[in-house]
């Protein structure tokens, strides 16, 4: 079977609400995933420090200040530029259809938008990283 995929939890920028991440966390986790969460006011490179210590499958970030077109590529630079462009990254957040599409475009897997269903983001990213 395998060991469980790794996921990297983080909230970049001075976002102070992490309820949400929390919640996605512990949905990861019931789906047999390990998760790492890392707290509030991560900067991207604490956030590619972690994914590289941790050695994990994915990151997935929570952003509900508006910052994401500016912390988001510098976490998948950061990723690239450490060896890990094998890790995929997800997003969650208030993010307009608009910068979701460019995000995806830099190379970003998924972005999860208000309202998504835990169990929603955790088939996927289970799928995504085992193809089960």
């Amino acid at each position: 079977m395998g060991t469980p995929p790794r996921i990297l939890i983080a909230k970049p920028g001075l976002d102070g609400h992490d309820r949400g991440a929390k919640v996605v966390a512990r949905a990861l986790r019931d789906a047999g995933m390990e998760v790492i969460y890392t707290g509030l006011r991560q900067t991207p490179e604490m956030i590619v420090e972690a994914a590289l210590q941790e050695d994990v499958d994915a990151v997935g970030l929570s952003i509900l200040s508006g910052a994401h077109m500016t912390l988001v590529p510098r976490v998948l630079d950061g990723l690239r530029e450490a060896g890990l462009s094998r890790v995929k990254v997800y997003v969650g957040g208030i993010v307009p259809e608009e910068d979701a599409q460019a995000l995806r475009d830099a190379g970003v897997v998924e972005v999860f938008g208000p309202g998504a269903s835990t169990r929603v983001i955790a088939s996927t990213i289970q799928q995504q990283l085992t193809g089960a």
